[in-house]
């Protein structure tokens, strides 16, 4: 641990200690205003929750920079409402509950990669690829006259359950590829 000296060492992309927690900033933005101290509006990730925060760092104010171990992690299952991981270099496997990792659950297949955060040695989360790819198991045919207002979309699931709006070429058994933040279709694979 590091604890930062000025407000311009505050950037996106750093892991930091605030209230006890482990935060990353996802967005940072250095203000300097007309006779009023300069602060460092952010945007800051819980990692053990997911909760977003906004909060204005001022000078003075001191930050703990935190390292937190990532590694790569299969998905195995899910079992009521465990969701059961396994380390790829020792087999080690855990588990995370339903609630701890709600929004991140539909995009999990068996046996796709993720990205294990820990802290102080203790699992706290994990973090998806930008983007993964799903096999669509329904969607309605889509019709030759549905196209004159430009690019229309269907709805159409995944193997996960995931609900998303493709184009209408897309077909049943079709590969797709879904941003993972977002939930939307990105291309057909």
């Amino acid at each position: 641990m590091a604890t930062l000296s000025t407000l311009n060492e505050i950037k996106q992309g750093l892991t930091i200690l605030y209230n006890g927690e482990p935060y990353r900033i996802v967005k940072s933005n250095f203000v300097r205003m007309q006779a009023r101290k300069p602060v460092v509006q952010t945007k800051m990730k819980n990692l053990i929750n997911g909760k977003v925060l906004e909060y204005s760092f001022k000078p003075g104010d001191k930050v703990e920079t935190i390292d937190v171990n990532r590694k790569k992690v299969n998905f195995l299952y899910a079992a009521g409402n465990d969701y059961a991981f396994m380390d790829n270099e020792t087999y080690e496997q855990f588990s995370f509950d339903k609630e701890k990792i709600e929004d991140q659950a539909k995009f999990l297949s068996d046996g796709c990669q993720v990205t294990l955060v820990s802290f102080n040695g203790l699992p706290i989360n994990i973090e998806l690829p930008a983007k993964m790819e799903f096999k669509i198991i329904s969607t309605p045919e889509g019709s030759k006259g549905d196209t004159a207002q430009g690019k229309v979309m269907k709805p159409a699931t995944t193997e996960t359950g995931l609900e998303v709006n493709v184009p209408l070429f897309i077909k049943k058994d079709d590969i797709v590829r879904v941003n993972t933040e977002t939930g939307e279709y990105v291309e057909r694979v």
